[in-house]
């Protein structure tokens, strides 16, 4: 009877630490899962969508900036008198 018992005991034992491995095993999937698709998948989308706006920001501005030398240029071409009607002034002291 006392060898049943004992045998009976360990079974019982191992089932108790089998369900606890089984039990933590789980816990450590399901924290992981969370802290991927909680986390770090968020700030993964988050972060691209900044970055494709910033490069959309500077391209606007790059824009920008080029429409703004080619305007400036045309003017100072047609806001320079020709050569022969340029007359140079002295200062006067």
């Amino acid at each position: 009877m006392k060898l049943f018992e004992q045998k009976y005991l360990y079974a019982k034992q191992n089932y108790l630490y089998t369900m606890i491995e089984w039990l933590f095993a789980f816990l450590i999937f399901y924290l992981l899962y969370k802290l991927i698709f909680d986390f770090i998948l968020p700030v993964s989308r988050a972060s691209s969508q900044i970055r494709n706006r910033m490069n959309q920001m500077n391209q606007q501005q790059q824009n920008n900036y080029n429409s703004s030398q080619t305007n400036t240029s045309a003017q100072q071409t047609k806001s320079r008198p020709p050569a022969d009607e340029y007359i140079d002034y002295e200062e006067i002291k």
